[in-house]
């Protein structure tokens, strides 16, 4: 049993398909990369909660907070 030969309209679909599966892993990628690098530089990741943390108020004596 022999396949029949694709239909150029679906090659032109598998084409789009497939440029639009690049765009979206390469956006995964970003993402993934972007989210890597915040976490291994160490910044604080503190979200507002209504509490007064003492480390995220303005220092008085001219240097910053938290050091």
């Amino acid at each position: 049993m022999a396949f029949r030969p694709d239909h150029e309209l679906h090659r032109r679909r598998f084409g789009r398909n497939l440029g639009l599966g690049l765009v979206l892993a390469a956006f995964v990628v970003l993402v993934f990369a972007l989210t890597v690098v915040k976490v291994t530089r160490g910044d604080p990741m503190q979200a507002f909660d209504h509490t007064t943390r003492p480390e995220m108020a303005p220092a008085t004596d001219g240097t910053e907070a938290g050091q």
